[in-house]
């Protein structure tokens, strides 16, 4: 009896020590930080895939360099398919390690791929329990295996790069899972960061340059049917309420310059009307900012120049926003501005009888604007 309780005592420690036994070790994984989507001559995916490279050894020609100027931190590969599980299984042929998805965090799809749908691809980021959520999305205007390959001098890696310029917020941002939604979404619109490379500087190589963000995508049905230009896309970010960052610059009539303020706070409230047809909508926003830079010689303290300043302010936002409807809602029919989500919500009922009809709907609607700006600050200088 004594033994066989010795027997189990000793079985029970060794109980703890399997917690370790599908531990993977690092030199054994090639693990994605970033993604590349084109599509060639031959209708085939080209998945191109940034994979973290812990020694930093390897050709230096395929991926980046630290901030120190020391080894590459990341390598490039690709493989092609008619799909991305055939792409994928071409990559995994080309790579002696296990493929790990978990840690990319941008996704970067080619104009000419968005162009012929990027729905089902996209399918596959969703369903494969690796892949984050959270990665953020781009549309590139050449190949987006050309934006992975860049080299940014502050930055570790292309994706590293892109996700700092996602999430500095100055126009448009998009991960995974928000993209997702509006494909999800009732007018069934979307719309996408565009980056582009910048121009190296002079006798740098062509390589040593980073991704801006210059443009925004718009998709239909997960098909990108056009693109809108900065001024476009921060009226779109005002209709959606995700204004972050805006620099207004007026010139009153009675003044002899111009005077700039930045945004410090914003807030926007779409409130739909059904009453009768066409349908109504009524944009509701409240600004608050501060005077940056004062040409004239104004005195904002003066409560009639300030009251002039915000009447100035007023009108410079519902003329974005005017442009923005002539764009996407008159000339691309494209709702990406939330419109619909907003009627489904405050008159589901009625939702029901005209979603069918909405992309003929939706360029009929009357849009009318309530916007009450304030001027908080109006800064430190001889004129003011």
């Amino acid at each position: 009896m004594r033994r066989f309780v010795l027997i189990c005592v000793v079985c029970t420690a060794f109980i703890p020590l399997t917690g370790c036994w599908d531990r993977r070790e690092t030199n054994d994984l090639a693990i994605i930080t970033g993604v590349a989507l084109d599509k060639n001559k031959a209708g085939k995916i080209e998945l191109t895939v940034e994979i973290h490279s812990p020694g930093g050894s390897g050709n230096g020609s395929e991926g980046g360099k630290d901030s120190q100027g020391g080894g590459k931190k990341t390598i490039l590969r690709s493989g092609k398919g008619l799909s991305m599980p055939e792409a994928i299984e071409d990559l995994s042929e080309k790579l002696p390690r296990e493929i790990v998805w978990n840690h990319a965090e941008a996704i970067v799809i080619s104009k000419a791929f968005a162009e012929t749908g990027i729905r089902d691809e996209l399918d596959f980021f969703v369903r494969h329990p690796q892949p984050r959520l959270r990665s953020y999305v781009f549309i590139s205007g050449g190949n987006a295996k050309d934006i992975m390959a860049l080299r940014p001098s502050l930055e570790r890696s292309a994706s590293e790069a892109l996700i700092k310029l996602a999430e500095s917020e100055v126009l448009m941002k998009a991960t995974l899972l928000d993209l997702m939604e509006m494909l999800k979404g009732e007018s069934g619109a979307s719309v996408l960061p565009m980056i582009d490379k910048l121009p190296p500087e002079e006798g740098q190589p062509p390589l040593e340059t980073v991704a801006y963000i210059h443009r925004s995508a718009v998709l239909k049905q997960g098909k990108m049917i056009g693109s809108i230009n900065e001024q476009i896309t921060r009226g779109v970010l005002w209709f959606r309420d995700e204004i972050k960052e805006s620099i207004v610059t007026v010139k009153p009539e009675e003044a002899d310059g111009f005077i700039s303020m930045n945004l410090i706070k914003g807030r926007t409230n779409l409130v739909p009307e059904v009453d009768g047809y066409p349908l109504k909508m009524t944009v509701k926003i409240v600004t608050i900012d501060d005077v940056i830079q004062n040409q004239t010689k104004w005195d904002l303290k003066e409560l009639e120049n300030l009251k002039a300043l915000e009447k100035e302010l007023v009108q410079k936002i519902e003329k974005r926003l005017t442009d923005t409807l002539d764009k996407v809602q008159k000339e691309m029919k494209a709702d990406i501005l939330g419109f619909g989500e907003e009627f489904r919500r405050k008159y589901p009922k009625k939702w029901k009888k005209i979603k069918g009809d909405w992309k003929e709907i939706f360029p009929t609607i009357e849009v009318d604007f309530d916007i009450k700006a304030s001027v908080l600050r109006t800064g430190k200088g001889s004129a003011s």
